[in-house]
């Protein structure tokens, strides 16, 4: 038995797609109301928050999958977070269950340096603090020997669906709705962008591959590393029109920030748009080089199909 733990999100659901696809049947769907992703899987609807529920969801399974995720607000994270994984951690122990924790990159400093899964923590602002947090709680286990574990991270994403990130929202949303693109910050600073299927299909891989545990892998992202302003000339040509944006300045985003609790909560990830971003994922791609990585250009092809069928 697999189990994924948070399984209704994009992830989640793809990783549910994945495991059927190429591992096993046996998948257990949890979440607070849980819901068949593939026909053979096993649904368990409970509140990982409360420490019984969590061993029962993980009890008898081989491998669980952390992928669950909360809205956007900073207390939440810190309130339920570090409990649900918590819970989740002692879940795995008494059942002798791996743990595949998968993670973000906000525990990561916001510069200019390469991101490698050798990189110090350095977060900037609440959220990040606490996926610090969770992160450390991880490691910590593998490096007490106590937890078979592996932690999988991943940069922003794009994708199709219900991908939920703020290049989703700011370019392929107002695509959709045949609006204005919005650019954070700058067009001309290079981008790591992960898109989801792949997210999910490499946790998938790692999850299965008893050898990748004890340890960190960035997933993997297409190298191109585009600008902006490089992606919407990508976007334009596959939508066959030229997509118009503009480039949002801080201060804009601190303005709106005073009257949208969302935008205020989104201000600690700004930094990181002033500075190239580059996700470095050599590690995966030397350990599993069959690895078919999906190109941007394949990317936005499939979200414009995906939003043709959905119309």
């Amino acid at each position: 038995m697999q189990t994924i733990l948070g399984a209704n999100g994009q992830i989640g659901e793809e990783l549910a797609r994945e495991l059927k696809k190429n591992f096993t049947s046996a998948i257990r769907i949890v979440s607070r109301n849980a819901k068949k992703v593939n026909d053979t899987d096993e649904v368990f609807s409970a509140d990982l928050s409360v420490y019984k529920e969590a061993v029962e969801a993980v009890r008898g399974s081989k491998i669980a999958y952390f992928t669950l995720g909360l809205p956007i607000n900073s207390a939440l994270w810190e309130e339920q977070f570090p409990l649900i994984l918590r819970n989740v951690i002692d879940a795995c122990k008494i059942s002798g269950t791996k743990l595949v924790f998968f993670d973000n990159t906000y525990m990561y400093p916001q510069n200019d340096h390469v991101l490698t899964e050798e990189t110090a923590f350095a977060p900037v602002g609440r959220k990040g603090n606490v996926r610090r947090k969770m992160a450390e709680m991880v490691l910590s286990e593998i490096e007490s020997g106590e937890l078979d574990a592996v932690i999988c991270r991943a940069p922003e994403f794009y994708g199709p669906g219900k991908t939920q990130s703020i290049t989703n929202t700011l370019i392929f949303n107002n695509i959709k709705e045949d609006k204005k693109l919005r650019v954070p910050l700058s067009a001309g600073k290079k981008r790591s962008l992960i898109w989801t299927p792949d997210a999910s299909r490499a946790t998938a891989l790692i999850g299965n591959t008893p050898d990748a545990f004890g340890q960190t892998w960035h997933l993997p992202v297409d190298k191109k590393y585009p600008t902006y302003k490089e992606f919407i000339r990508i976007a334009s040509g596959i939508y066959n029109k030229e997509l118009q944006y503009t480039v949002v300045p801080k201060f804009v985003f601190k303005i709106g920030a005073l009257f949208n609790k969302r935008l205020k909560e989104l201000l600690e990830l700004l930094p990181r748009y002033e500075y190239d971003n580059i996700f470095d994922d050599s590690k995966f791609r030397n350990r599993f080089p069959e690895f078919q990585v999906t190109s941007y250009h394949q990317g936005i092809s499939l979200i414009k199909m995906n939003s043709s069928q959905s119309k």
